[in-house]
C-alpha cells in the first residue's frame, strides 16, 4: 500500500509492500515448513507397517508357551496398554496447547520439552539402541524368509525328509545391499509409498499364515494345545522342557508379544507427517485405534490358529519353521511378502535414527564440506541429488547391522530382547511421565496413582521378559558357531 507523509516541509512517498507470510499460507504450516499432507490412512499405513512386522510370526510360539488362557489374555492386555499409552503420547506432539503449541518433531524433542535434563539422554540412548536392534532383528527375519523359499522349493523337489541345508549369510548380505539403496531416501515424508506397499505385504503373509493354520485345524479336525501351555517333558528339538525352561520360555513369550506391539518409539515422527486441521493428536488417536484394532484381530487369529494347528510344537516362526510344507508356492508367496514388508519396515524404523545422526553432525560441524556437499547420481529418467555424508553414514550403518545379524542369528531370542528392552521405557514410562507434566496432574491424585501403577506393572513384565530372553540366548550360544548358521 502507499501513503503520503510530510517531514520538515518535504513531501515523501512511503511505499509499504505486503509480502505474504510463509507461516500459515497455503503452502506452509504454522512452523514455516512445507504443508504436511498425512491423513488417518497414511498414518495407519505407517503404524501397520511398523507393527505387523516379523513379530506376528512368533505369536503362535508365544501362545504355545502361555496356553489358551494366558496367551490371548496377554495379547489383549498388551493391545490395550499400547493403545492407551499411544494416545497419551500423541497429545505430547505439541507442547502446552495440543492444538496450537510448539511442535515436537521427534520422540526425543517431546521428552526434552516436557521432562528435560538427564531423561532426554536416557530416552535418546534407549530409543536409538532399540531402532538399531530392530534393524538387526529385521535383517535376521528377512534372511530366514528368503532361506525358507529356497528350502520350500528343495522340499518340493526332493521330498519332505530331505535335509535341504541352507546358509543364511548370502541372504543377509543381499538384504543389506537392498537396504543400502533404500536408505538413501532423504526422510520420513518421502517413504509413504513404501509404507503402503509394506502394509499390503504384511496383510498378505499374515492372511496366508492364518489360512494355513485354519486349513490344518480343519484337516485334522481337532484343536491342539492346552489351557496352561507347553507341557513339562515335551521334547523340542534336542531339548526336553523342564520346569525352569518352561518359566524362561513363558517370560520370553511376554517379550515376543511386547515386540509385536512396539511402535511408540516412532509415533511422534509419524504424527509429524499429519496435516491439520483437525489437530494432529485427534487424527493420530483415530489412526492408533484403527491400527491397533486391526493388528490385534490379526494377532489373535494368527497366534491362536497357529497354536491350534501345532500345539506344543508351534514353530518359532510360523511360515519358516516348516510346520507347513504345502502348498509350497503359497509359502513362497508368503515369505516373499515378508521380505518386501521388512524392506519397508526397516526404513520406517531407521529413518528417525538417520535423521538424528545427520542433524547432530550438521550442528557439530556446520562448515564441513563432507556434510554439506551434494553429488548427483545418474539414474535413468531423472537426476537424484544426495549428500556425501548421508551416502557414507547410512551405508556404514546398514553394513554394521548386517554383520551383527550374521554373528547373532537367533530370531526368537532377539525379538524377545528387543520387546523387553523397548516396551517399558518407550511405550509406557516416557508417555506416562510426559502426559502427567503436560496435563499438570497432581502427585498422589487418583489419576496419578493409576498411571504410576500401570507403569510399575509394565516394568515388572519387561524385566521378566528380558530375563527369559537372555536365558534363551545363553542356551543357544552353547551350540553356536559364528558365521556358520544354516537351517
Amino acid at each position: 500500500m502507499t501513503k503520503m507523509s510530510e517531514n520538515s516541509g518535504a513531501r515523501h512517498l512511503e511505499v509499504t509492500v505486503n509480502v505474504p507470510s510463509q507461516v500459515g499460507s497455503k503452502c506452509y504450516d504454522d512452523d514455516g515448513r512445507l504443508k504436511r499432507t498425512g491423513s488417518v490412512w497414511t498414518a495407519s499405513a505407517h503404524i501397520i507397517t511398523a507393527v505387523i512386522g516379523s513379530g506376528v510370526l512368533s505369536l503362535a510360539w508365544a501362545t504355545a508357551q502361555l496356553g489358551w488362557v494366558a496367551g490371548p489374555t496377554v495379547m489383549l492386555l498388551f493391545a490395550f496398554v499400547t493403545y492407551y499409552t499411544s494416545v497419551l503420547l500423541s497429545t505430547c506432539y505439541r507442547t502446552g496447547d495440543p492444538d496450537n503449541g510448539k511442535r515436537n518433531y521427534t520422540y526425543m524433542d517431546a521428552v526434552r520439552s516436557n521432562l528435560g535434563g538427564f531423561q532426554v539422554k536416557v530416552c535418546g540412548a534407549v530409543q536409538y539402541m532399540n531402532l538399531f536392534g530392530v534393524a538387526i532383528g529385521y535383517t535376521i527375519a528377512a534372511s530366514i524368509s528368503m532361506m525358507a523359499i529356497e528350502r520350500s522349493n528343495c522340499f518340493h523337489s526332493k521330498g519332505d525328509a530331505s535335509p535341504c541345508r541352507v546358509s543364511s549369510n548370502p541372504y543377509m548380505i543381499a538384504f543389506g545391499v537392498v537396504e543400502i539403496v533404500f536408505s538413501q531416501i532423504p526422510d520420513f515424508d518421502q517413504i509413504w509409498w513404501l509404507s503402503i506397499v509394506a502394509a499390503i505385504m504384511s496383510f498378505t503373509y499374515s492372511t496366508i499364515g492364518l489360512g494355513l493354520g485354519i486349513g490344518k485345524v480343519a484337516e485334522s479336525g481337532k484343536v491342539m494345545g492346552s489351557f496352561t501351555g507347553i507341557s513339562i517333558g515335551t521334547v523340542v528339538g534336542a531339548q526336553t522342557i523342564d520346569e525352569t525352561q518352561k518359566i524362561w520360555r513363558s517370560f520370553q513369550a511376554l517379550g515376543a508379544i511386547a515386540f509385536a506391539y512396539s511402535y511408540s518409539l516412532i509415533l511422534i515422527e509419524i504424527e509429524d507427517t499429519i496435516k491439520s486441521p483437525p489437530s494432529e493428536y485427534k487424527t493420530m488417536k483415530k489412526a492408533t485405534l484403527l491400527s491397533v484394532a486391526v493388528t490385534t484381530v490379526f494377532y489373535m487369529l494368527c497366534g491362536c490358529f497357529g497354536y491350534a494347528a501345532f500345539g506344543d510344537l508351534s514353530p518359532g516362526n510360523l511360515l519358516t519353521g516348516f510346520g507347513f510344507f504345502n502348498p509350497y508356492w503359497l509359502l513362497d508367496i508368503a515369505n516373499a511378502a515378508i521380505v518386501i514388508h521388512l524392506i519397508g519396515a526397516y526404513q520406517v524404523y531407521c529413518q528417525p535414527l538417520f535423521a538424528f545422526v545427520e542433524k547432530t553432525a550438521a550442528e557439530w560441524f556446520p562448515d564441513s564440506k563432507l556434510i554439506a556437499k551434494e553429488i548427483t547420481l545418474p539414474i535413468p529418467g531423472f537426476r537424484y541429488k544426495i549428500t556425501v555424508f548421508r551416502l557414507i553414514w547410512r551405508s556404514i550403518f546398514v553394513v554394521i547391522t548386517t554383520i551383527i545379524s550374521m554373528l547373532m542369528p537367533f530370531f526368537n531370542d532377539v525379538v524377545g530382547i528387543l520387546g523387553a528392552f523397548g516396551f517399558w521405557p518407550l511405550t509406557v514410562y516416557f508417555p506416562v511421565e510426559m502426559y502427567i507434566v503436560q496435563k499438570k496432574i497432581p502427585k498422589w491424585s487418583s489419576r496419578w496413582i493409576c498411571l504410576q501403577t500401570l507403569s510399575a506393572a509394565c516394568l515388572i513384565i519387561s524385566i521378566a521378559a528380558a530375563v527369559g530372553s537372555f536365558a534363551g540366548v545363553v542356551s543357544d550360544l552353547k551350540t553356536y558357531k559364528p558365521f556358520k548358521t544354516s537351517y
